[in-house]
Order: structure tokens, then C-alpha cells, then sequence
């Protein structure tokens, strides 16, 4: 599974990237909304992590523009802005979650497998070339009807090719996704 999380604190950034990449997501990062905007609409996530205080572009207009654009990319807003009033501006411009900060990382992963859950329950959850499948809900890989246990990175290169069958990927997009 492939996020995009945008957040301008670098510590803050590389905490959550370390913590999704340990539990097998490929996570692409900007650190300012128009990056995030131009990386949400050129790029396949499954989900986002948008912080509301960003430069160049506030994560509230990235998220408009973005539903403007009628993406259905999954958005959770992480934010130190904490009031009921900020809470609810951000789920009526489009989020699907909002968390404040500080948080707990164990809840913001509880919360993106959640939607991407209720995501995967409107797309088929099981993909495959042949008689490999792979279940993208539970991470469980087969190939011929036995199961096959991969490392984190393993299954992350795996489903970024299965996803993309049929096209020719360079060693640096495949970088780019892994790492």
C-alpha cells in the first residue's frame, strides 16, 4: 500500500515514515502543499496524511483542490490545530479522519487501516497475474494455492508491480516506491 503523507516538521515526517515503512507501507513525503497537491494528483495513493499548517499551500486548500479534482484518495488531517471548530472545517472540506497532535503513532495506524479497510471493501481486495494472488487486506501472498511469506519490502515491490502488470518500471520508480 502506497501513502502520501504532507508535513513540513522534518522530525516529525521521518517519525512516521519510519514507523509506516516498518509496517510495510511505501510512504512518499512533501513538506509543503503544493508539492503534496502535485503529488496527490499525478501519483496512485491509497491513502493521505495531511498536516493543516503547511507552507506554500495550507493543507485545508490541498485537500478543496483535491476533492475538487474529484479524487477519492483517503485523507486523514494530523494536526495541532485541536478545537471542535477545526475539527469539523476539516472533515467538512473533504477528510475522511481527522487526529490531533501530539497522537499516538499505534492510533494513526490503527485509523489508516480503517480506511483503507472500508476503502478496499469498494475495490477488489485480491489481485494477481496468473496463479499468484495477492490479498492486499491481509498482506496474504499465494502462488498456486500455497502461501508465501515475504518480508515487508518484499510484499511492497511485489503488489507495486502486480499493480502496475504490463508496464515497464524503472530501477529509480521502483526505488522511489520502495524507499
Amino acid at each position: 500500500m502506497r501513502l502520501l503523507l504532507v508535513e513540513d516538521d522534518i522530525k516529525i515526517a521521518a517519525f512516521i515514515q519510519r514507523g509506516l515503512k516498518a509496517a510495510g507501507y511505501a510512504v512518499d513525503h512533501a513538506t509543503e502543499g503544493e508539492r503534496g497537491l502535485d503529488l496527490a494528483l499525478t501519483e496512485p495513493y491509497d491513502a493521505a496524511i495531511i498536516d493543516i499548517m503547511l507552507p506554500r499551500l495550507d493543507g485545508l486548500s490541498l485537500l478543496k483542490k483535491l476533492r475538487e479534482e474529484k479524487s477519492d484518495t483517503p485523507v486523514i488531517i494530523l494536526s495541532a490545530k485541536d478545537s471542535v471548530d477545526d475539527r469539523i472545517r476539516g472533515l467538512e472540506t473533504g477528510s475522511d479522519d481527522y487526529l490531533t497532535k501530539p497522537f499516538s503513532f499505534e492510533e494513526l495506524l490503527a485509523r489508516i487501516r480503517a480506511l483503507l479497510r472500508r476503502d478496499s471493501d469498494a475495490k477488489t481486495a485480491v489481485i494477481g497475474v496468473e496463479d499468484l494472488t495477492i490479498d492486499m487486506a491481509t498482506h496474504q501472498v499465494k502462488r498456486g494455492g500455497r502461501e508465501i511469506q515475504l518480508s515487508a519490502r518484499e510484499y511492497a515491490l511485489l503488489e507495486y508491480m502486480t499493480l502496475n502488470k504490463n508496464k515497464v518500471l524503472s530501477r529509480t520508480t521502483l526505488s522511489e516506491h520502495l524507499y
